[in-house]
């Protein structure tokens, strides 16, 4: 890896990586070409760009110690509270650096995706984007139930146990030279792929298409129970209630502090022992 792109990676790791997370770099062009242009970054092609995802540490090292700090506002799912604080925490750690931020979910304003986030975890290497194109000889034929066979992104350690969260552009910064990565085709045979893409698309509560391969760590059965639930409903899961006042927080985080309104029902989330880096406190 060119030494610029080397060290800025692990600048993003040290700020990231603490915390579950995971950083992977590539080329604006790995992801251009496979897209259509309605979908392209506008960017010049050697760009150097950082996917980054979440493991099943994330929910410890990063979502409990954000619950707990002055940082949570209502209306706005945790989850994505939590990530967009720490993806922020990029930006202030390469202040001599333009830095552009697109999360997994941001779309324009006619509803199309600012970001492919699994062509993008494809491209990086992060992890292999599983489509039915991958399928030789596909056995869903073109009846209605089978012409969208949505495809998904497994990680070689964590399986389907991690989420894509967005990547971290830095216009400015090219990086001719870098060399392409490809992810680990994790899942080789024919009847595995069709077992995984029909238990994605069908099956997808039961989370088992997730253990495609076996993965190193699997999320809690309190992540599971937390992300099973829907995001206007989380607060209420977690036993939350808004506070009358303001809290503190700078003004590049305009949130209002919550309180537990049920300690009892809240699952013991919000007394984790886990807490993050003294320097990079949320």
């Amino acid at each position: 890896m060119e030494p610029q792109a080397a060290e800025l990676k692990l600048k993003i790791e040290d700020t990231l990586c603490p915390f579950g997370f995971e950083v992977y770099p590539f080329q604006v062009a790995w992801y251009n070409t496979l897209l259509p242009p309605a979908f392209h970054l506008p960017l010049p092609g050697s760009t150097l760009a950082f996917l980054v995802l979440s493991t099943p540490a994330m929910f410890d090292q990063a979502l409990k110690p954000f619950l707990k700090s002055s940082h949570l506002r209502e209306l706005t799912d945790p989850v994505d509270q939590c990530v967009a604080y720490h993806l922020n925490r990029v930006k202030q750690s390469l202040p001599e650096l333009q830095v552009e931020i697109i999360a997994d979910y941001e779309v324009h304003p006619n509803r199309r995706p600012k970001i492919l986030a699994q062509t993008a975890a494809h491209v990086a290497g992060a992890a292999y984007y599983y489509q039915r194109q991958d399928v030789e000889a596909d056995p869903w034929g073109t009846q209605v139930r089978w012409q969208h066979i949505a495809g998904v992104c497994i990680h070689p350690q964590f399986g389907g146990w991690f989420a894509i969260r967005g990547v971290v552009l830095l216009p400015g910064i090219e990086v001719p030279d870098l060399p392409p990565t490809k992810p680990l085709d994790c899942v080789p045979k024919r009847a595995d792929r069709i077992t995984l893409l029909e238990g994605f698309n069908f099956h997808w509560r039961d989370w088992t298409y997730r253990d495609v391969v076996t993965p190193q760590e699997r999320y809690s059965e309190e992540q599971k129970a937390y992300f099973s639930t829907p995001p206007a409903q989380r607060l209420a899961l977690l036993g939350l209630a808004q506070k009358s006042e303001p809290c503190s927080a700078p003004l590049e985080f305009p949130f209002t502090a919550l309180t537990p309104k049920n300690s009892n029902r809240a699952w013991g989330w919000l007394n984790s022992d886990v807490s993050p880096l003294k320097s990079a406190s949320p």
